[in-house]
């Protein structure tokens, strides 16, 4: 099942340390089979409020997700982006091919009517 590490990331001003982050991060993706999905491109907010910019990076399952996360390299490049750009990050697992929420809102409503 596939996995996303998802970004909501604050402006920043521009830093070289974050542009060099920008440029080893790709290297530290590749092991574990990540790949940019989105990469603070524009966004529209439909709800709520949404300022900043979001990264959303796919691996092929929470194991490598995780596994990227910890890895000595990109432990080591974090702190270029942290210490310019604040914003808070999730690993989460994806859903199954073929998922029907409809079967979760079954169960849901199944324990709704057990009480």
């Amino acid at each position: 099942m596939p996995a996303y590490a998802i970004a909501h990331l604050q402006p920043a001003d521009p830093h070289p340390e974050i542009a060099e982050y920008m440029e080893r991060i790709p290297a530290t993706l590749e092991p574990f089979g990540g790949r940019f999905l989105v990469h603070a491109t524009q966004h529209e907010v439909k709800e709520g409020r949404w300022p900043g910019f979001v990264v959303v990076i796919g691996f092929p399952g929470m194991d490598e997700a995780r596994a990227w996360w910890d890895s000595p390299a990109y432990r080591e490049i974090a702190p270029l982006r942290s210490r310019h750009i604040d914003g808070d990050l999730i690993l989460v697992d994806g859903v199954a091919p073929g998922y029907d929420p409809a079967t979760t809102a079954a169960a849901m409503r199944a324990t709704i009517a057990a009480g």
